[in-house]
Formats: C-alpha cells, structure tokens, sequence
C-alpha cells in the first residue's frame, strides 16, 4: 500500500513555485570537500511524525492520517511502511524512535518485547531493502504511570529495575539495527518538589543506571555513542539534566565524561534560557557535541512546542558551531518537530520537513562562507589583541602573579576599551543571509 502517493521531492532551486520541492537543499552540491547531504544528515522522528495526533491541553488531536483507522500492531506495522516511504520521498538517509512509538505496550513487559521484536523484524528488513539507517533509538521511561517517580532517578528500586529492563532491550536493538548512537533524555528524571526528595541518592542512581548501560553496551559490542538530551523543566518541576554545562559537571562528576556526549535540541535550550548556539557552543568547546534535535520554540510560549525550524538566523548560527566541530560524528539533524495542530493533513507531514530542510541548507551556505571569510575569527582575534602580547600574554601563558599584575596596573592607570559594533556585526551577518544564497 501508498501511504502518501508522492514522487520523491527534487530539488528546484529558490525561484520555483512548487512547494513539494526544495528551494536550497541540493543534496549533491558539494561544499566543502562533503555533499550538503554528508553534512545534513537529517533523521525524521518516528514520534512527531508517525504517532503525534497533534492533540494540546486544550484539545483534541486533529491530525488525519490515512493509518489511523487501523489498531495495535496492524496500525505498528503500517507505520514502518509509511516511514520509509516518507523517508525515500524527502530522500532522507536516517530515522530515530522511542520503543513506545514503534510498537504498542502488551499487558507486561514480556508482551511488550514480543511486540518490539515483531516490529524490529520488519524494519530490518526494510533497512535491508531501501538501505535506509537508524541514527538513534530510546527508551520511553516517562509516558507510562509507573514512571510518575521519575525513572533511574525514581523512589521505588521496583520501577528503577523496570526501567533498566527497557533500555537493555533497546540497546539489543540498537546493536541488532547498528543505530549509530543512543539517546537518554530524562523525561522525569528530576523532581516536583525538594521538600520529600533526597536529591543526593536520586543523581547517585542516575550516575549508576548510566555506568550499567554503559558495561552492558560494552558486554553485547555495541558501539554507537551515548547521548544526554538536556531539558531543564516540563514535565517535572527541575530535571537533573538542565543544560549542557549542568549535564557535563554531572558526568565529570561520576566519570562518564568520556562515555557520553550531548544531543542538543534548539527547544530545549531556549527554556533552559540559553540561545541554540550557546548550548553547542559549550558542548563543542568540551568536546561534547554529540548530536542535534532539530527544532525551535515560539518565543512568546514558555513550554516546548517543538516547531520545525524556519528562522535561518537560528540554523546559521547552528550550523557554523556544526562545521567548527567538523560534524557531528555519529550524529545527526533529527527533526523533533510537529507539524503545527492547524497543519493537520497528511501532505503537512511533507511540507514541513522540507522546511526544515531548507533553512539548514540555507544556513550551511551561509555559515561555510563565514568561516571561509573568518569573520567570527577575525571579530573575536580583534577584540582580544591585547592577550596575544605583553601582559596579556603572560596572562594566558600562566607566567605572571598579582604582585606583577598591581605593578602594570599601577603604571597604566588609564584603561582603554574600544567599542564591539555589535549592531554592526548583526548587519553583517543579515548581509550573508541576504547575499550568499542569491542567485543559487
């Protein structure tokens, strides 16, 4: 069966009027040395994309989609047909999921693994055929009531060894599919209220659930990267992995600094009140930048509304901290985004990620142009001349004390500053947005 009856979606370039076609994202231009396609590696969510019925607090879902007349593993098994029929439509080499999203809960855990391993079949096989890869997989260790203690982090060692249960069985599949990482997100890892936690044992359990995985990933040879998700609220009150630089004291805390890295989603960092950039930045100086789930938030919404990615400021700046990495390594551009509850028809699921594709297409250009240019480079050697000679200097090179530092100071009194022109360089880089994809 079809599920959607479209033709793969070419490229057309940034004057065509068909929006089933991408506008920028070319995926065999080469920039760079790699294809755009080499560094877009682009993954749809299983979740937003194939089990989101767009439903919000206030209402319920809108979404119609042309499986959803089917029920518990009739409704599993198209599924897998219809992502890979997406996924050969929007030529996207990658997919992720949640155990949850792929297969339906049984009335045990028994059921529920005879369910997976059904499901796991097929989509091996369709990986077989299509050549189609998993970037990552998951467990859902948040949605179900047996987690509303948290998980690793919860009060009750029955739900602790539950938990510890399902992400063995998804780093089985994780092996058994090759996904290229797996991806821990603390969906109520954290806490309602101090008042009845003991915030010390809950972050000990954690560290220790994480070391588990990790000696079980090295039992069975798995050898995709480990991955935290940070979020710093919603669902509970706090969550232990806040933000980049609270999740990476947490590993260096417990030694598992060099087991994990990060996969930084846009959404997330804005409610933790960091700008997308500031969390790959960080995780990019630390050498911890693992993955990207690809999506932003509503600035005028506190909560995480998983929009898909339109602001090309936004994937310019993303996408310069990408390339000074040198990539992502194992990682990838997963689209944990959602079709808006107003974009309920089945063809919005096309529509939207070729939005997305195109802004990051777009804000690769624009980013490999500035740092062909240097100009981020040029901007911050400027601004801090004065530590590449004399007392600077000796600063950063360790080679001064206080005693000599008052001595400088009190023979050069007169400070100096000069301005950033930070409105300027803003113009500027409006400048590349504007001119480096004209004419493309």
């Amino acid at each position: 069966m079809t599920y959607f009856n479209q033709e793969q979606i070419k490229y057309e370039g940034p004057y065509s009027s068909n929006p089933l076609s991408f506008k920028y994202f070319n995926p065999e231009e080469v920039i760079n040395g790699k294809t755009m396609a080499e560094h877009l590696k682009f993954s749809v969510a299983y979740w937003h994309t194939f089990t989101e019925d767009l439903s919000d607090p206030f209402g319920v879902g809108t979404a119609k989609r042309n499986w959803d007349h089917l029920d518990g593993m009739d409704r599993a098994k198209a599924r897998v047909e219809a992502i890979f029929e997406l996924l050969e439509i929007l030529n996207v080499e990658y997919f992720c999921f949640h155990d949850v999203d792929i297969a339906p809960e049984g009335k045990d855990l028994k059921e529920s693994n005879e369910n997976l391993d059904e499901i796991v079949a097929l989509i091996k096989q369709k990986m077989d055929e299509t050549g189609k890869k998993l970037l990552w997989n998951t467990a859902n260790n948040f949605s179900h009531e047996r987690f509303v203690h948290g998980a690793a982090s919860s009060s009750n060692a029955e739900v602790f060894a539950y938990a510890a249960a399902k992400v063995k069985k998804q780093l089985d599949i994780a092996n058994e599919l090759n996904a290229s990482s797996y991806v821990f997100w603390g969906g109520r890892e954290g806490y309602e209220s101090l008042l009845n936690t003991d915030m010390k044992l809950e972050l000990d359990n954690l560290a220790r659930f994480f070391k588990m995985a990790k000696d079980y990933a090295n039992e069975i040879g798995f050898e995709g990267q480990f991955l935290i998700e940070p979020k710093p609220k919603e669902p509970t009150s706090h969550q232990y992995d806040f933000d980049v630089a609270s999740g990476h004291a947490f590993l260096q805390k417990y030694g598992l600094e060099n087991d994990f890295k990060f996969n930084i989603e846009a959404n997330h960092a804005t409610l933790a009140g960091h700008s997308f950039q500031h969390e790959l930045r960080y995780a990019r100086d630390n050498n911890m930048l693992g993955s990207v789930d690809a999506n932003q938030g509503h600035p005028l919404l506190g909560w995480d509304t998983d929009e898909f990615p339109t602001d090309v400021y936004e994937t310019t700046m993303a996408m310069y901290e990408i390339l000074k990495n040198d990539g992502l390594g194992k990682g990838g551009l997963n689209f944990d985004a959602k079709p808006r509850r107003t974009s309920f028809e089945q063809e919005d699921l096309i529509l939207t990620h070729i939005a997305g594709m195109d802004a990051f297409a777009l804000g690769l250009r624009v980013a490999n142009k500035m740092i062909e240019d240097e100009f981020f480079e040029a901007l911050v050697s400027e601004k801090y001349k004065t530590y590449a000679e004399g007392i600077g200097k000796k600063i950063v090179d360790g080679t001064t004390n206080f005693k000599e530092l008052e001595e400088y100071a009190l023979d050069n009194s007169e400070v100096e500053n000069r301005s950033d022109h930070l409105e300027l360089v803003k113009s500027q880089i409006n400048q590349y947005i504007l001119t480096v994809n004209r004419g493309v």
